[in-house]
């Protein structure tokens, strides 16, 4: 989906915008109340200032080289070509593709409401299978149909989810957002780190940095309103679905909370409006991300980090890269539960964007950053990332085995790779 030449504030911001709200709130919702409780909004809360601080990173970068490598070409700069920074690249690559999974997910999940509860269970994976397999093929035959119609689904989310917080702001309850419902501090901040996955999508405006009009100026506008907007717009959502649902409801439902949640003052239509909605949203959002996450795969391969087979185009375009990256989002998307979908796509973004705060901080001389600001912000991805990690041990330590799993596949495509292809595997290679 190339954009021409000439991109201004308005349409950068709805890049960041279209990527944060594309399906992440709808799909992790729910896991953050199971987590934080009444304390949800506060969760919310913390995330987004980690994506914040993160922000002013991409700014300075993106700024500084407004190319379209975005977040792979900041980490080559900074370190160098070598395995750690290859590493990084593969679990980009691998992290969109569990974002295309958690999106799949939630498309099954809201999709499935519509079937009676015995038939429940096989319309979730049929719907997660079916909507993979068929954008994975509308992008094979260049019929971009859901790319042409995104901005008016974007605007049509926005609506609804405006009209949500709208009327149900009116029926929030205060006690059940009360300190006394919230859960510990660790809980806090590992709920809004499980659930830190519906903000990464602000990084989106740094691919299209080098069509954009007056970078310098529009750049930091299009960063900072689109993080703020969608942090505003998250702290409602998060305030009206716990000041309105019993907690007990709302993690009952927690694959379609956002939904549940809209019952009480929409009733039953505004349940399916809700649903429908989800389904308008991760569709575009799997559409959109597919073809990321292809492109990037071509990218990294093209900087000779994964094989040259992956840069082969058929039609113009990135088949080998977009077929894998679709088969290997069934696997995931069918084999594990949200919530683990949601710890690792999380975990693998806290890193990568603890890497770009540094990027940001070894490039400072060029990039006129304050370190001090970048190097906080590498801290508190850590300590989020820290966070999560404790939770998931108390709670499922075997999912740690998915998260580790996750990070070692990306070293060992890299090792691998340069096993294969005899280059030097050397930490700090240049």
């Amino acid at each position: 989906m190339s954009r021409s030449r000439g991109i201004g504030f308005l349409e950068a911001a709805s890049i960041g915008i279209g990527g944060m709200v594309g399906g992440g709130v709808f799909a992790v919702l729910g896991l953050a109340v199971s987590m934080a409780h009444g304390g949800t909004v506060v969760a919310f809360g913390i995330a987004g200032a980690v994506a914040l601080l993160t922000t002013y990173a991409y700014v300075k970068l993106s700024v500084t080289f407004p190319g379209q490598g975005g977040t792979v070409s900041y980490l080559n700069r900074a370190f160098g070509e070598g395995l750690a920074t290859g590493a990084l690249n593969v679990l980009l690559w691998l992290s969109y593709i569990i974002m295309l999974s958690l999106y799949a997910c939630a498309f099954g999940s809201y999709g499935a409401t519509f079937f009676p509860d015995t038939a429940q269970f096989v319309a979730r994976h049929v719907l997660i299978s079916g909507v993979i397999l068929c954008i994975a093929l509308l992008n094979m035959l260049s019929a971009d149909v859901i790319g042409k119609a995104e901005d008016w689904i974007v605007g049509l989310k926005l609506l609804i989810l405006l009209v949500f917080v709208a009327l149900g702001s009116t029926g929030i309850e205060p006690a059940r957002l009360a300190p006394s419902t919230w859960s510990s501090t660790v809980d806090l901040v590992a709920g809004g780190m499980i659930i830190f996955v519906a903000y990464e999508g602000f990084e989106l405006i740094a691919n299209a940095a080098g069509d954009i009009q007056d970078p310098t100026r529009t750049l930091p506008r299009a960063f900072y309103a689109s993080v703020t907007g969608v942090i505003l717009l998250y702290l409602l959502i998060a305030a009206v679905t716990v000041g309105n649902l019993p907690l007990a409801d709302i993690i009952a439902a927690k694959d379609y909370a956002l939904a549940a949640a809209a019952r009480p003052f929409l009733g039953q239509a505004g349940f399916a409006l809700i649903a429908v909605a989800a389904l308008l949203s991760t569709a575009s959002a799997i559409n959109a991300t597919l073809y990321g996450a292809a492109r990037l795969s071509f990218v990294i391969a093209r900087d000779g980090e994964l094989p040259k087979l992956l840069t082969k185009k058929v039609w113009n375009k990135p088949l080998e890269g977009l077929i894998i990256t679709a088969l290997l989002t069934l696997l995931i998307a069918n084999s594990l539960d949200l919530s683990s979908i949601s710890t690792i796509g999380s975990a693998g973004f806290l890193i990568i964007f603890a890497a770009v705060n540094a990027a940001n901080v070894l490039l400072r001389e060029t990039t006129g950053g304050a370190a001090w600001i970048s190097a906080a912000a590498a801290a508190a991805c850590l300590g989020a990332l820290a966070a999560l990690i404790w939770r998931t041990v108390l709670d499922d330590p075997a999912r740690l085995w998915v998260l580790g799993g996750m990070l070692g596949l990306a070293v060992l495509i890299e090792v691998g790779y340069r096993f294969v292809g005899g280059r030097v595997l050397n930490l700090f290679e240049k």
